[in-house]
């Protein structure tokens, strides 16, 4: 046997072995839980999980960060051990499901590895940065028995799977407009975070691990500490905001890819912001089934825009406690207003409460792998329209974007 085919042999067996192991484990079992990336995000997943730690019959075993400031606070948090590497969480086989809450950039690459080492995953939204990334995520899990868990833990709420069933019934006649906003009021700089002095790259950081997929640039605390604010790590408004509210609307309406897209926007509120990423962005997207989405965010201007469901008979409003369905003029006769009062909520312990079931019972999971995907084409498209100032279309033979 050749040294490649002796390679390709051990790795196909320890990728079955894997897969097995996946399967099996968790049943009845303490769910046993790895995190990647021990940033702020990550801090609220870890008090969540460590509630959820005896009702839920979960442990946290190991914590891992390149900076390791936030490895040893995790680490004293939890009491998990600290790996050096996210790979060593990954080959440890006492582990059933790793956290993935690092910039956008590394999401596509730690969920494939996880996948291929049989572990189930909770990944931080959005599912990938790119398009690219996001069609090869889906092929990895087409027919995989281990569970991709993405977190737009607003998928929880049931509003939008009971908003579905009244939009096959019909309840709203033909939907011809989605709209949504996420919108803020930022009183300095947007999307900015405090450097830390005593971050030191080769000393208590790797730059390099961070960088990881990335191009290679010198050391730039602003582009670690406020990471969102570049186009090499994050989509932005879009892959961080927008992910949220564009997967509602995907979820209630029954959509999958867009048509079209379309976007616009500035960096109008601060203009001399080192921010790459627009501080207004507005995208957009017609789907095949006639109708457009509308996402409306600025970082500028925290005034909402109502969120709605605008149907030929009736208007559906997404509100805090579920959603309103009230008919038109011309219908109210025929109709009576519609309250749903919602069960669930925008809570991170539901969404790992939904994992864990979904690992032990088989329960759907509320935000899988393709409604990640539909919702990276979705963000990632507006991003790009914005960037390229042009007019996309999604050509579904091929599963990508291309000008109109």
């Amino acid at each position: 046997m050749t040294d490649f085919s002796r390679r390709t042999f051990i790795a196909g067996a320890a990728y079955a072995t894997a897969q097995a192991y996946g399967q099996i484990r968790g049943a009845n079992d303490r769910l046993r839980i790895g995190i990647i990336g021990c940033g702020g995000q990550a801090n609220d997943h870890m008090r969540n999980l460590l509630k959820m730690r005896e009702p839920d019959n979960i442990d946290i075993l190991q914590v891992c960060d390149i900076y390791t400031k936030r490895a040893d606070a995790a680490a004293q948090l939890t009491g998990a051990k600290i790996a050096r590497d996210y790979r060593s969480i990954l080959d440890d086989q006492n582990i059933d499901y790793v956290l993935i809450a690092t910039p956008e950039h590394w999401h596509s690459q730690m969920i494939l590895d996880a996948i291929a080492a049989g572990k189930h995953v909770y990944t931080e939204k959005p599912m990938t940065r790119t398009i690219d990334e996001a069609k090869r995520v889906a092929a990895k899990m087409h027919g995989s028995k281990l569970k991709l868990q993405v977190g737009v833990q607003g998928m929880s709420d049931d509003s939008y799977e009971a908003a579905r069933k009244y939009v096959q019934e019909g309840a709203l006649g033909k939907v011809v407009l989605a709209q949504i906003d996420y919108s803020r009021n930022d009183a300095s700089d947007f999307f900015e975070n405090p450097i830390e002095p005593e971050a030191r790259p080769g000393e208590n950081l790797d730059w390099k691990a961070f960088l990881g997929p990335a191009p290679k640039r010198p050391w730039d605390p602003d582009r670690f500490f406020s990471w969102r604010r570049y186009w090499d790590y994050s989509g932005g408004i879009a892959s961080d905001l927008f992910v949220h509210r564009v997967t509602r609307i995907i979820r209630a309406l029954g959509l999958t890819f867009p048509e079209r897209v379309t976007a616009t926007g500035g960096k109008f509120a601060f203009p001399e912001s080192k921010a790459e990423i627009p501080d207004t962005l507005n995208i957009l997207a017609d789907y095949p089934a006639g109708l457009t989405v509308q996402l409306i965010s600025s970082m500028g201007n925290e005034t909402g825009v109502d969120h709605l469901l605008r149907g030929t008979k009736a208007t559906l409003k997404f509100t805090r406690t579920g959603f309103v369905i009230t008919p038109q003029r011309q219908y109210a006769r025929d109709m009576q207003e519609i309250v749903h009062q919602k069960t669930g909520g925008e809570e991170l312990d539901l969404h790992h409460r939904n994992l864990i079931n979904a690992i032990r019972k088989g329960e759907a999971l509320k935000c899988d792998h393709m409604l990640g995907y539909y919702g990276v084409v979705a963000t990632a498209m507006g991003n790009l329209s914005y960037r390229k100032h042009k007019y996309l279309r999604w050509d579904a033979g091929r599963e990508r974007a291309v000008n109109a």
